[in-house]
């Protein structure tokens, strides 16, 4: 018997270690080659596992929310197909392969060992699979050599994508924690007493009648709702709105779309021409494209453009273009094709829905004039795009004012005011829609 030993993928190179969803495969299933196998998560993304090769698989090595790193030996496929194969379910068996990237353990962690007290109480591991939040793998180890329960585990707020309680985040905490131990000095008189701090708000009560139909969200869903809550409480959102006329893009696209999809083979739409336009206004109000962290505001040197992108489930996920402003046209209008696709196939890796460091939303897509976006943190602004409208608009000609029918859109930025004031944020919004109007009709695809 011929066997393959199916190991888990590289998914980037932040990414070590990933959770198994689901199996899609049994033991006794036929396996083409790049059929899904199994479906794993990691903090960024969901993904699947196809099979490089053809067979039968006999023995699954992991069993669902187990973690496995990278390179591990998930599976082992019978490539023999003339060969009679044992297909009763096995327990799972833990294959010691070296991993490619080494997780790093708790006691690894530089300055890890400040966090912690000369004596150690063991206290019963917790069990992080009952929390409705994903928590990855380094995660939980930290939180179970720190003894931090799970009710505590839940209350942190997370700054990775989709809301996730990050490595840093986790760090920050136990830091607090253990500082907030320490004997506080006595103010003087001249020292300001803090007022206390308000208490959230209770949930409110649901009443549910007999007619009613409860729906339990997916774990993306969890993800979402629990990244825009924070995103909310983290950022004070202002929203500035500014009308642009696009009707020479409009014409321009009529006219090359056909001999660019021919000669490209990719379709062309609007979206690669807003991320043009995003990307050098950007290069002209370049605090637009920072961060914030704590009392310091980091300044990217990259220009990564995410572009919201609805799934087939409903729920939104966020690939990046990195470096977008170093793409000509034909490279953007490329990546967004590639990357929408990829998604709405579940097909991502990790690393291409990192590193944002500014949102672009298409509200327009859904009919919708204009909209209100929240922050996707920890960015400091978002931008959304209206549907495109034919309007009577006045417009200014050498030989006086006139009404003609254009196409106009509303472009909607929402910003963090803590670093974003309304003369940038409103400067900023303004030059996309300028680079919009200003379009070249006679430019080449």
């Amino acid at each position: 018997m011929a066997e393959y030993q199916l190991t888990l993928p590289k998914m980037g190179e932040s990414v070590a270690e990933a959770t198994i969803i689901k199996w899609v495969k049994q033991p006794g299933d036929t396996i083409k080659m790049d059929e899904t196998v199994l479906e794993i998560a990691t903090d960024k993304v969901d993904s699947e596992v196809p099979s490089p090769v053809a067979g039968k698989l006999i023995k699954q090595l992991f069993v669902e929310n187990d973690i496995a790193q990278v390179g591990q030996v998930i599976a082992i496929i019978d490539t023999d197909m003339n060969a009679s194969v044992e297909t009763t379910v096995s327990e799972p068996v833990q294959v010691n392969v070296p991993a490619t990237e080494e997780t790093p353990k708790a006691a690894e962690i530089p300055g890890i060992e400040q966090l912690s007290t000369p004596e150690q109480v063991v206290a019963p591991k917790a069990d992080f699979s009952a929390s409705e939040r994903f928590y990855s793998p380094l995660v939980k180890s930290i939180a179970a050599e720190e003894a931090i329960s799970l009710s505590e585990l839940d209350s942190i707020n997370g700054s990775g994508a989709d809301g996730r309680v990050t490595k840093q985040d986790i760090l920050d905490y136990l830091a607090s924690r253990t500082g907030s131990a320490a004997p506080q000095p006595q103010k003087t008189e001249t020292q300001k007493t803090e007022a206390p701090k308000a208490a959230p708000a209770p949930a409110p009560t649901v009443s549910v009648s007999g007619g009613d139909e409860i729906i339990e969200m997916d774990r993306m869903r969890k993800l979402i709702a629990d990244h825009m809550v924070m995103s909310k409480h983290t950022s004070p959102h202002v929203t500035s709105f500014v009308e642009a006329d696009v009707t020479n893009i409009v014409q321009w696209r009529e006219r090359i779309k056909k001999g660019f999809e021919k000669r490209e083979n990719e379709k062309i739409t609007f979206t690669p021409i807003f991320i043009e336009a995003v990307s050098k206004a950007i290069k002209d109000f370049p605090m637009i494209n920072v961060s914030v962290n704590g009392n310091q505001i980091i300044k990217k040197k990259d220009i990564n453009i995410g572009m919201a992108t609805a799934l087939p489930s409903g729920n939104l996920i966020v690939p990046v273009i990195k470096n977008a402003d170093q793409l000509n046209l034909v490279g953007i209008t490329k990546s967004v094709n590639d990357l929408a696709n990829r998604a709405r196939q579940n097909k991502l890796q990790p690393d291409e829905v990192q590193n944002g460091t500014f949102t672009l939303t298409n509200v327009g897509s859904f009919g919708n004039v204009m909209g209100t976006p929240i922050i996707n943190q920890p960015q400091v602004a978002i931008l959304a795009v209206g549907a495109i409208k034919k309007k009577p608009a006045v417009i200014e000609t050498e030989h006086g004012d006139v009404i003609a029918i254009r196409h106009m859109m509303f472009l909607s930025l929402s910003y963090d005011h803590r670093v974003v004031d309304g003369a940038l944020g409103g400067s900023f919004v303004r030059k996309v829609a300028d680079y919009l109007e200003g379009w070249d009709t006679n430019r080449e695809a």
